[in-house]
């Protein structure tokens, strides 16, 4: 199993709070209502502030 740093468990942890409130959005600008987009939008994000991540597949 692949481990993932602090940063980005911090940077899913907010996308997935910031799902449940209703506040995160995709790149064109729709409401994300499934968490496993969230997850993936979080991991994309700690991976552009250069976490620790493992590759996309």
């Amino acid at each position: 199993m692949a481990k993932y740093s602090e940063k980005s468990q911090e940077k899913v942890q907010e996308a997935m709070h910031e799902m449940k409130e209703g506040k995160l959005k995709t790149g064109t600008g729709k409401k994300v209502t499934n968490p496993k987009q969230a997850v993936a939008i979080g991991l994309s994000e700690a991976r552009e502030e250069g976490a620790k991540v493992p590759k996309k597949k």
